[in-house]
Formats: C-alpha cells, sequence, structure tokens
C-alpha cells in the first residue's frame, strides 16, 4: 500500500510527464487467478507517455500490479503514443473505489515499457549532459 501513500503526496509539478485529459471508450484484458481471460469495458480519464487513468462503470475485480492491456477503441490522438500501435501491457499502480452512488472505480496504469527505448529516448531532467559523460 505504499504506492497509495506516495501517490496522494505527490503533486502534478512532480510529474515527470504531461497529462492530456482525454475521454475515450477503451478495453481492459487481463487473466484471473485462474487464468482464465477476463475484460472490462472502460473509458480513459488522462493519458501519459508512461501511463493512463481509466474508469470503470462496472466491478472489475483488478488488485495492485495485475498486469492489464489497454487498448483503445479509437485510435489515439499522437502517431508517436504507445497506445497508437494498438494493446499496450500495462501494470495496476493504484485503484481508486467508488464513494458514494454507483460502483464505478478507477484504475492508474503504468505502461510497460522496454527499458533499452525509454532510456534511449529520455534523460532524467535532473542530468547534466556534460557530467553525465564525465562520469
Amino acid at each position: 500500500m505504499a504506492n497509495s501513500t506516495l501517490a496522494s503526496t505527490a503533486s502534478a509539478t512532480q510529474r515527470t510527464n504531461s497529462r492530456q485529459r482525454v475521454a475515450l471508450p477503451a478495453r481492459l484484458t487481463w487473466k484471473d487467478q485462474g487464468g482464465a481471460v477476463r475484460f472490462a469495458s472502460v473509458t480513459t480519464r488522462d493519458l501519459s507517455d508512461t501511463g493512463a487513468f481509466v474508469e470503470c462503470a462496472g466491478t472489475a475485480p483488478l488488485p495492485l500490479f495485475r498486469l492489464v492491456h489497454l487498448q483503445l477503441e479509437q485510435a489515439a490522438a499522437g502517431a508517436d503514443h504507445p497506445l497508437a500501435a494498438g494493446r499496450v501491457l500495462a501494470a495496476v499502480w493504484r485503484v481508486e473505489r467508488a464513494k458514494g452512488a454507483g460502483p464505478a472505480q478507477g484504475y492508474a496504469l503504468r505502461f510497460m515499457l522496454d527499458p533499452t527505448q525509454a532510456a534511449a529516448t529520455a534523460m532524467p531532467r535532473f542530468a547534466v549532459p556534460d557530467m553525465a559523460a564525465a562520469c
């Protein structure tokens, strides 16, 4: 449950990637504990290069760190976005339970990107190129 504590203290200014507020229909697929394939229709709330937040109108019993595939029903706006290629493997990073009326719940998903591609395209924002070469 350490992730939920860290996520609640992080502010939008501490994020490394900008989010785009976009509501698109999507589908989550995963395997449950018995190995059966499950799916749920969801709606994205926001997208970034490294993750997404989706809202589910029904009950989808997804625990933390469950691996899921996210696929948009419509093509993503940018061709360079990970979701533009189709299905993306992601991990459930945070679960939000519904408060009040209705069973809606949300899931923060972190995309499982190839580390060699991510390292080649992005340099940490605190790194200075000259210092990186000297080390």
